[in-house]
């Protein structure tokens, strides 16, 4: 009853932040802090349960020949869902075209992007190692936090009796960190609200927002329309075929994370309210929301690659660039290995923008027409993000029992 109590309120706070911002404006940007304070306040517990739950979850595997193979099976589903996702982004923009007849009204880089043209592919793998790990923790680079618990938690599997103690202190820390979000999450409907209605007050209010989105309204209706078929058809397809679990009943379970989601457009300040939705609600074992769900919310980026395989072809539509067969291929492999990689790299999502639309040649000056609705696309691909996470820890839980734990694969 407590559960449905607080996601009702927070789902209220996200249609009085939608009111709020679109009658009022700028004149809510006086809520921002409050926004910002509960955003920090979940961020602030990312860094010591991202390195507590990796340990607890590596160490729950047992056996340190299990870990190679639960983590493929995390890979494969990762990997595979990205792929489909990045292949519905391509045919949706292929049938909409919805870049075409469109007027390109900025000449110039946006200021953004400038100094990103030169982040490639080698960039992204150096972001896997940190030669310091506090400077990590400082700057949220989540990639070498996870790497690096991942190998620690799998040495403390082998060294006995002191291994065992060390795991049992990091289990105490990810449990005191978990009781830390239960008590946060009575504030979450206020947080929604106030960043909500402040992204909205910041847009200019609803008439501006809808102004903006006027001009490239089409290219919005594709992003969500794909992020739909995604989300409500592909993924609960793939959760029912895997584990025979109802997807209706799944989704309601982790509708707190995804509300949260959508409030803070950011899959890590997300990932407490995940691992509490996924164990408490859902009852993913612990050991595979501790281990699944960390690895996702940093490198399971399913709307990320389809919203950028849509936007480059939005761009080469708007500026009459024809892109084959042979170029859309680069496309996918591009958008589908950068939202895989990229989460170490600051404003990520920019960068991986510019690493694909450079793969096939199409000028940067387009990004600036997709920035000024950016901030509500983002949130609806995040929770998309979060919802592939979710199902993710739910599908390795229950192949990981049948074909782990049993001795099915060898």
């Amino acid at each position: 009853m407590k559960h449905n109590k607080l996601l009702y309120l927070m789902i209220a706070g996200i249609v009085l932040g939608i009111f709020s911002g679109w009658m009022y404006g700028s004149a809510m940007l006086a809520v921002e802090w409050i926004g910002e304070m509960f955003l920090d306040a979940l961020k602030m517990l990312v860094v010591p349960l991202i390195i507590s739950s990796m340990i607890v979850g590596i160490a729950g595997l047992g056996d340190i020949s299990k870990v190679g193979k639960t983590g493929l099976i995390a890979l494969v589903y990762f990997m595979t869902t990205t792929c489909i996702a990045v292949v519905i982004g391509l045919v949706m923009v292929n049938i909409i075209e919805p870049g075409v007849a469109v007027e390109m009204t900025v000449e110039h880089v946006p200021e953004k992007v400038v100094g990103k043209e030169a982040v490639g592919i080698t960039d992204i793998l150096k972001t896997f190692v940190s030669p310091n790990l506090v400077q990590s923790m400082v700057k949220m680079d989540i990639l070498p936090l996870i790497v690096f618990s991942l190998v620690f938690g799998g040495v403390l599997t082998t060294l006995g009796e002191p291994g065992k103690r060390a795991i049992d202190f990091f289990d105490t820390i990810n449990a005191a960190v978990m009781k830390i979000v239960h008590l946060l999450m009575y504030f979450a409907p206020l947080g929604v609200f106030a960043l909500i209605a402040s992204k909205l007050g910041a847009a200019g209010g609803g008439e501006l927002f809808l102004a903006e989105l006027a001009k490239v309204g089409k290219y919005a209706g594709t992003v969500i329309s794909a992020l739909l078929v995604h989300g409500l058809v592909v993924l609960p397809i793939i959760l029912y075929v895997t584990t025979r679990r109802n997807p209706l009943v799944y989704f309601k379970n982790v509708t707190e994370a995804l509300t949260t989601a959508f409030s803070t457009a950011s899959s890590s300040a997300t990932m407490p309210v995940t691992i509490e939705c996924a164990e408490e609600n859902n009852k993913v074992s612990r050991k595979a929301a501790l281990f699944v769900l960390p690895l996702g919310a940093t490198v399971n980026m399913d709307g990320t690659a389809l919203y950028e395989s849509v936007a480059a072809l939005f761009i080469a539509q708007m500026m009459g660039i024809h892109l084959g067969i042979g170029e859309q291929m680069i496309v996918f492999l591009t958008a589908t290995l950068a939202a895989v990689g990229a989460a170490g790299i600051p404003e990520a999502g920019l960068v991986t923008m510019v690493m694909v639309l450079q793969s096939v040649g199409l000028p940067l000056e387009g990004i600036g027409m997709l920035l000024s609705i950016d901030w509500f696309l983002d949130r609806c691909r995040t929770t998309v993000n979060v919802w592939g996470d979710s199902i993710g820890a739910g599908v390795v839980d229950t192949l990981e029992e049948k074909w782990v734990e049993k001795g099915d694969v060898t």
